[in-house]
């Protein structure tokens, strides 16, 4: 449930947006469906996974609000059904606070965690980060960071095309997401050099984004899988351990290799 003290600071929606709540609480559905409804949010509704599922497809939610433990089917199936063939984003809402929750819920797709309780003035800047960040999206904002620079990049089979927003590995074409290609360019642009884990959410997510600081790390093992020959043991994207993450340079790969072993 929401913990008594609930924000008043109002957080104006962005275009009269819609909003999917889905929990098996009456009590919980009530309460934010008046206050999303007070802050100027649409509301639908739904009480158990299928309804969830049904509610998304026919709804066109902007953004849907997803309890974890619900009858017929759980938040984390419903989760991993609508990611399949939906970016809508997804705040998971539970009372399992556990690490593992939290990266699980990431790993299949969520865009952000919440723990109950909280208050809904934490819930609706969540929400507005998450629905600015989509509005970004279509407008076609590059994250900063990326300015001009050269239009394709060849790196170890891989061939990144910025205008055209493609990749392809040894000729065939790999789907990237929006925020795994901005997180790709983000490390392109760098040359190299070492980026903090603090400025790629900044570039990629938006210096107001407020979430779950592990979705990095979940993108970043979604890109080895696209990229890597081997993501288990990566050679392009690398782990800079209490810093950040790394793109290597073309000439690291391309260096011919000493023979024996002076």
């Amino acid at each position: 449930m929401m913990a008594d003290t609930i924000s008043d600071e109002r957080i104006e929606p962005m275009a009269n947006e819609t909003i999917l709540v889905v929990d098996d609480d009456e009590l919980i559905v009530d309460a934010l469906t008046y206050q999303l409804k007070r802050a100027g949010y649409q509301v639908l509704t739904a009480y158990d996974g299928e309804a969830a599922l049904q509610a998304a497809r026919t709804g066109h939610p902007d953004l849907i609000l997803l309890d974890v433990m619900m009858p017929k089917m759980q938040g984390w199936e419903v989760c991993r059904a609508i990611r399949a063939t939906s970016t809508v984003p997804i705040l998971m809402i539970t009372a399992r606070g556990q690490e593992a929750d939290r990266v699980l819920g990431l790993e299949l797709g969520a865009d952000d965690y919440i723990v109950k309780p909280f208050s809904f003035g934490e819930l609706l800047a969540r929400i507005h980060a998450n629905l600015r960040r989509v509005a970004y999206d279509r407008q076609g904002v590059m994250p900063s960071g990326a300015g001009e620079a050269t239009p394709q990049i060849a790196l170890g089979g891989l061939v990144i095309d910025r205008e055209r927003r493609t990749v392809t590995r040894q000729g065939k074409p790999i789907a990237l997401s929006k925020r795994e290609f901005d997180l790709l360019l983000a490390l392109v642009d760098a040359q190299g050099a070492v980026v903090p884990r603090g400025d790629l959410l900044d570039q990629v997510w938006g210096k107001e984004w407020i979430g779950d600081p592990r979705t990095l790390d979940v993108h970043i093992r979604w890109l080895r899988e696209k990229l890597e020959d081997d993501p288990g043991a990566p050679r392009l994207i690398l782990t800079i351990r209490g810093v950040g993450y790394r793109l290597v340079s073309p000439g690291e790969l391309e260096a011919p290799q000493e023979d024996g072993g002076a």
